[in-house]
């Protein structure tokens, strides 16, 4: 944060007080039909005042990510990051369900089985790319969390500035359960989660509520969803880039929330003992421990979601987890990158097809998972999981010479 600050006030400095003079009003208007999903429409733009908003535009399918939405994003963010006129820039889903349910799994699903792999090492290469553009921005970014706010969907907005959950917020990064790894930044930011929460989330895949993300930071502000045309509003009268007066307005509007009881942030203590073990089947092991001894739905719950998840999947994202509380976002995306492209290769396993195979597609619930089981998951797998593809594999281009990394 730091650094950031440090970045928009040089930016501040060296515009001076044109920004205020400077600023034009801008508006596009939204379309009759938001259900449209052409390639033109999937990312819309709305401006007031000096605030720009991008507009995840998907609502039939959760506002899932393509491709071209990410490239749209990132010309979108570069041409905003240039305009002195700018001030900040917002983010949104379009409809009423979600702000982002993540990647477009069935798309990338339907690209391997076409066998289009290098359409599908481009969906990856350019929304992590953009993830990191996002966490190197050098203006205020605010992410209006109202919704589904899942795997990607939480790429796109975690690393920037402010993040507004609601009451109708939910938030998972649900992948081990399709046989892949938590991506997107994600080995980054639960990584730095208090104590083990960040392997607790990754590896069974369990929701948090809005209230549940302010409490363990994934999230920097709160409001009711009602309220939220009300912050939108005061937003676009604002004329900064200043964070600290955009930090003032969301908490002037926001509301002061606490987890309930139940909630898992109040079980942090029961959560590293179970979660801070070395291996998978150590975690298993304390969980079904702690089952027996206290009989509680929450250890329960967590088991029973572990055993429903791949093998495979759950011993790499453990690793990621691990590897990820080390390494800056760019060295987390670069791993993950090479992750993605080894989990949709089929050279280890199959899991990534099968897991959307059997709870996007058929619907039927039961994957085959291969391995089937922890004992039969060699250590060669993991390690060649976090390997490239080949040594003719370029890595994950990332602007990091221009663009700092924030650790």
């Amino acid at each position: 944060m730091r650094r950031f600050r440090e970045a928009a006030s040089l930016a501040r400095n060296l515009r001076g007080s044109r920004f205020l003079g400077h600023c034009r009003s801008f508006c596009c208007s939204l379309p009759d039909a938001a259900s449209v999903d052409d390639l033109e429409n999937q990312v819309l733009v709305e401006g007031r005042g000096c605030s720009r908003t991008a507009i995840l535009n998907r609502p039939s399918v959760l506002n899932a990510l393509s491709t071209a939405m990410g490239a749209k994003l990132q010309k979108l963010y570069k041409n905003w990051e240039d305009d002195p006129d700018i001030g900040f820039v917002m983010m949104k889903g379009s409809g009423s369900r979600a702000f982002c349910a993540g990647g477009d799994i069935v798309g990338l699903y339907q690209l391997i089985n076409r066998g289009k792999m290098e359409d599908c090492k481009d969906f990856f290469g350019t929304l992590y790319r953009f993830i990191y553009f996002l966490g190197t921005y050098l203006k205020p970014h605010v992410a209006l969390l109202n919704g589904i706010t899942m795997g990607g969907g939480a790429g796109v907005s975690i690393p920037g500035t402010f993040r507004v959950a609601t009451d109708k917020t939910v938030f998972a990064t649900p992948e081990t359960l399709i046989g892949f790894h938590p991506d997107a930044g994600a080995s980054f930011y639960l990584s730095h989660l208090p104590g083990h929460l960040g392997e607790y989330l990754a590896l069974t895949g369990e929701k948090l509520t809005g209230v549940e993300m302010i409490a363990c930071g994934l999230a920097t502000h709160y409001t009711l969803d009602a309220r939220l045309p009300l912050i939108e509003e005061q937003l676009g009268k604002l004329v900064t880039d200043d964070p600290s007066v955009i930090e003032s307005m969301l908490e002037k509007y926001g509301d002061l929330v606490c987890p309930d009881k139940m909630s898992v942030i109040h079980k942090t203590e029961l959560v590293d003992k179970c979660f801070g073990h070395d291996t998978v089947e150590e975690i298993i092991d304390a969980l079904e421990s702690k089952t027996a001894g206290l009989k509680d739905s929450w250890c329960t719950s967590a088991l029973r979601r572990l055993k429903e998840a791949s093998p495979l999947s759950l011993k790499v994202s453990l690793r990621s987890i691990r590897e990820g509380r080390f390494q800056t976002l760019d060295q987390c995306l670069a791993r993950e990158y090479r992750m993605s492209l080894q989990g949709i290769s089929e050279q280890i396993s199959c899991d990534f097809c099968e897991g959307v195979r059997a709870r996007m597609v058929d619907k039927d619930l039961a994957p085959k998972w291969d391995p089937p089981s922890l004992d039969k998951v060699s250590e060669d797998m993991v390690d060649q999981y976090f390997s490239p593809l080949s040594e003719l594999e370029p890595e994950l281009d990332l602007p990091t010479k221009v663009r700092e990394a924030f650790t």
